[in-house]
């Protein structure tokens, strides 16, 4: 049994890894922004860029997945600064304090969320963890968000950037919106669909991190996301055969950007991703084609 904090235990992914690590026998602490009420929680605060060090002294791994949702609202340059905030400032905080426990107390292994979002528009041009940065406000974000972690990585401990594609679940995220819409037979593409999507099953995206938790060694990026990319075109087709729904419904790519502004470049722009690095680490994914990562969904 091992000791692992988690920030972000209440969202998609985080929820989803809580349950797999006490399924297992594992003591989660839960780091929240209230005045803590159970021994398995620590005090922090992300925007603020404080946490409680000594609620993470013995934990063997501490798993950051905390941050503003990206698609949860319009990107008005306050809403951008407090995405920006959520998550630097929030990283930069628990990455201090990793780096302020005695060597014996400290954890072994720090995973830091992030996202593909890192390499911007790649159009059909595949593209693995080799790969620069892209350009413009996510790119950027992803930039920072990793440069925080910096601390921990100084005071020797082993750090990681999951770096996570579109997860594939009823329960939040893009897909979340998705699935009750291509159920009402409302679904189909989204601008010329023709830009590609890198999905990663809900199921797939926990085993990942608790294999970058439990396998020594690997640091730095690792992008997590199924094997085989598709067209939006290609995973509309996909919802309609699985949910025998009609797909004829298209959103111009026009009326998108009306709607979300900056935001629309997440959705209509092409991000055709990789996960090399994790594939060379021995992962296998369990949901590798968009077929099956939508009937685990369901």
């Amino acid at each position: 049994m091992r000791r692992i904090a988690v920030t972000g235990a209440s969202g998609l992914i985080g929820s989803a890894l809580v349950r797999s690590l006490t399924a297992d026998g594992h003591e989660v602490v839960r780091l929240v922004r209230r005045t803590p009420r159970a021994a398995d929680e620590v005090r922090w605060d992300p925007e603020g860029g404080r946490a409680d060090a000594a609620g993470l002294a013995g934990c063997h791994a501490v798993v950051n997945l905390a941050g503003a949702g990206v698609g949860d609202r319009r990107w008005t340059d306050a809403y951008k600064q407090r995405i920006r905030d959520s998550r630097v400032n929030g990283t930069a905080a628990l990455a201090r304090a990793v780096a302020s426990l005695d060597e014996r107390d400290r954890p072994r292994v720090f995973v830091n969320g992030s996202a593909i979002g890192y390499y911007g528009e790649t159009g059909d041009r595949a593209v693995d963890e080799s790969a620069p940065a892209g350009e413009g406000f996510l790119p950027s974000l992803c930039v920072e968000w990793e440069g925080a972690t910096a601390p921990a990585q100084e005071a020797g401990v082993r750090t990681v950037f999951s770096r996570t594609g579109l997860v594939v679940s009823r329960r939040g995220g893009a897909w979340g919106r998705l699935f009750p819409l291509f159920q009402a037979g409302l679904g189909g593409r989204m601008g010329d669909g023709r830009q590609y999507w890198s999905f990663v099953a809900l199921h797939d995206e926990v085993a990942a991190i608790r294999h970058l938790i439990d396998t020594d060694g690997l640091s730095g990026p690792f992008n997590v996301t199924a094997p085989n990319p598709l067209t939006n075109r290609e995973i509309t087709a996909a919802m309609g055969r699985v949910l025998h729904r009609p797909t004829v419904f298209a959103v111009p790519a026009p009326v998108l950007r009306t709607v979300l502004g900056e935001m629309s470049g997440d959705v209509l722009g092409s991000a055709r991703v990789l996960p090399a690095r994790l594939l060379e680490s021995g992962f296998r994914f369990a949901f590798p084609e968009i077929e099956g990562a939508i009937r685990a969904a369901l």
